[in-house]
């Protein structure tokens, strides 16, 4: 009867021990993703409601005509609007090949006194591409083009 009852606290004990494993993964699964997921707003967006300089997102939508400067160094300014908000960015590195003005771009970084800040910046890769959050954000303000148009 004894090795009964110690098996039985055994199994007990293992299920335990995989249950206590299984909430902790989970939690440090969350805690990761949420420490990995940027939110996207629009320019839009960001001027209705200003993010926190602590908060890491991106914003997307077209280069703005007239404002791509390139400063000292690698440092580049320009501005990026979806036609209902204008927001000024400023990166310090090598640009996407296909950056120009009046095309898609996509940035991450932080909203720093009335600045975006990019970490980094991506582009539209061909002449039809152009990401999703992008293309809605556009369509809300009435600005977007299908391609071909």
């Amino acid at each position: 009867m004894a090795l009964k009852s110690l098996k039985k606290q055994r199994r007990i004990q293992v299920v335990a021990l995989a249950i206590v494993a299984l909430i902790v993964s989970t939690g440090l699964i969350g805690t990761a993703m949420r420490d990995g997921i940027n939110f996207f707003r629009s320019p839009s967006q960001v001027m209705a409601e200003p993010p926190t300089p602590a908060e890491v997102f991106r914003i997307g939508g077209l280069v703005a005509e007239g404002t791509l400067v390139r400063g000292e160094g690698e440092q580049v300014r320009f501005s990026v609007t979806d036609g209902g908000a204008t927001v000024p960015v400023v990166y310090t590195g090598v640009l996407p090949d296909l950056f120009e003005e009046n095309q898609g771009m996509v940035g991450t970084g932080r909203y720093v006194d009335g600045v975006f800040e990019a970490s980094e910046i991506l582009a539209k890769h061909d002449e039809t591409y152009m990401p999703k959050e992008v293309v809605d954000a556009l369509k809300e303000q009435g600005v977007y083009k299908e391609p071909g148009s």
